[in-house]
């Protein structure tokens, strides 16, 4: 049998998917690669994955995309690990530098600052910037470094009231529901086993691993997150 190509993301907050994967008997029909977001949504653009762990802004560039899971990433508020950090007020920025490694992070920033914030910064590449936009794990212990850090899940749910699904379990093509069930199954054991997958990780600096992966980081893509995700696509169309 031909394994089933998957790309999920090299985060913290996706271990859990990763431990259910690795840990399960899905692992044995499936071809597993580590990635970051954009070359996640790449190969899965590209048809170089059957299944990724994609950024839900690339999903507009997915032909005939299917979400399989009901997991996701995501957050209801404040996720910690996706900011604007600037030294001056949000108003105030002339020029932003997106973070090359993500799709969806770049345009909730782009909607949140045409929308909500109603101002046009200039969208530059250079680290001279007035604000930067990051994302993951390299963002850990940073807020107190910034006079101003924006959480852009927290901004979102300011502007829309909804929480936010930034990545989804998504395919490009027709998939097995008998896959399927087997497929969630091995994401559930990975977020069943959260604590234990917390005493492997690295402690880090001014920043609550525990907090973080056990309460900000929401993995359960319900109505709520699906009306945010059609609303942010609407928004990206509207850029």
């Amino acid at each position: 049998m031909n394994k089933i190509k998957v790309s999920a993301v090299s985060y913290t907050n996706s271990k859990p998917f990763v431990y259910g994967l690795m840990h399960s008997g899905i692992l044995n029909q499936i071809e597993l690669s580590l990635d970051i977001p954009s070359d996640c949504a790449s190969k899965l653009i590209e048809n170089k994955v059957d299944i990724g762990l994609v950024p839900v802004a690339a999903l507009l560039h997915v032909k005939d995309y299917q979400i399989i899971s009901n997991y996701c990433i995501g957050a209801n508020g404040a996720v910690d690990s996706v900011f604007i950090f600037s030294n001056k007020p949000i108003r105030e920025i002339k020029t932003l530098q997106l973070d090359p490694q993500s799709r969806t992070s770049n345009n909730l920033a782009q909607v949140l600052l045409k929308n909500f914030w109603k101002i046009n910064p200039k969208f530059v590449d250079h680290d001279q910037a007035d604000a930067f936009v990051q994302i993951g794990d390299r963002t850990f212990g940073k807020k107190e470094k910034f006079l101003y850090p924006y959480d852009l899940a927290q901004e979102w749910f300011n502007f829309t009231g909804l929480p936010f699904a930034f990545a989804v379990w998504a395919s490009n093509k027709p998939i097995s529901e008998t896959f399927k069930i087997s497929f969630n199954e091995a994401l559930k054991l990975g977020i069943d086993h959260k604590e234990e997958i917390l005493k492997t990780l690295d402690k880090v600096e001014n920043f609550d691993l525990d907090n973080y992966l056990m309460k900000k980081v929401d993995f359960i893509l319900d109505d709520e997150k699906l009306k945010a995700i059609v609303k942010f696509h609407q928004l990206i169309r509207a850029l």
